[in-house]
C-alpha cells in the first residue's frame, strides 16, 4: 500500500495526524534507499575499465543489493500492518473472563510480532552496510560519496528500527522473549555504529 505511493503522497501521509506510516515504515524506506545506492555504485563499477578484478564481486553486490531492496520495500508496509494487528487485538471484546484471556493472548502475540518486524529490518540493514562497505572500498571511486551515503542511511535506518523494537518490547510480558531480543538489538546496535565508522574512516 504505502510502498506503491508516490514520494510526495507518502510524505504527505507521513506528515498527517494518522499514526501510520510512522517511524518503522520510514526506517524501512531509509533502508531501501541505502540498498538502492549500494546497488547503484556496484552497477557503476561493473563493465568499467580498470575494475576487471572486482567485476564479479560487484555483480554479486548489485544482485544482493537488489534483493535487500525488495525486502526493505516490503517492510515499508509490514510495519504498519503489525501496528494494525496490535490495534485489532486491543479492540477485541473483554466482557467475560474468557474474552479477557483471549484478548490478552492476542495482544501479547501482536506485540511480539511488532517487535520482530523492525528486528528483521535491522538485521537486513546489517547486510546493506556490508554491501556499502564493499562499494566504498572496491567500487568506482567517482561514486564513493554515494556509497558513503548508503552506509549513513543504513546505519540510521538500523538504529531507528532498533528504537522501535525497544519501544514494543516494553509491552511484552514474556521475560525470556524480552531478554533474548534485547541481547540481539544491543549487539546489533554496536555493530551498526562500529561498521559505519569503519566504512567512513578512510574517506577524505
Amino acid at each position: 500500500m504505502y510502498a506503491d505511493l508516490s514520494i510526495k503522497e507518502y510524505l504527505k501521509q507521513t506528515a498527517s495526524a494518522a499514526p501510520v506510516p510512522g517511524g518503522g515504515s520510514v526506517a524501512a524506506l531509509g533502508a531501501s534507499l541505502a540498498a538502492a545506492l549500494a546497488g547503484m555504485v556496484a552497477g557503476l563499477t561493473v563493465g568499467r575499465k580498470g575494475f576487471e578484478a572486482v567485476e564479479q564481486r560487484m555483480k554479486e553486490t548489485a544482485a544482493a543489493a537488489a534483493d535487500l531492496l525488495n525486502r526493505c520495500v516490503e517492510d515499508i508496509d509490514r510495519d504498519p500492518d503489525a501496528y494494525r494487528q496490535v490495534l485489532a487485538a486491543y479492540r477485541l471484546p473483554k466482557d467475560s473472563a474468557a474474552e479477557k484471556a483471549a484478548r490478552s493472548r492476542a495482544i501479547q502475540a501482536a506485540m511480539k510480532q511488532a517487535a520482530l518486524v523492525p528486528l528483521a529490518l535491522a538485521e537486513r540493514v546489517q547486510q546493506i552496510l556490508d554491501l556499502a562497505g564493499d562499494v566504498v572500498k572496491k567500487g568506482n571511486p567517482n561514486a564513493v560519496s554515494d556509497g558513503a551515503v548508503a552506509a549513513m542511511m543504513a546505519r540510521s535506518a538500523g538504529l531507528a528500527a532498533i528504537c522501535n523494537v525497544r519501544i514494543n518490547l516494553t509491552s511484552v510480558q514474556d521475560a525470556d522473549f524480552v531478554e533474548k531480543i534485547t541481547r540481539k538489538i544491543e549487539r546489533l546496535e554496536k555493530e551498526l555504529v562500529n561498521r559505519e565508522k569503519e566504512i567512513l574512516g578512510g574517506l577524505p
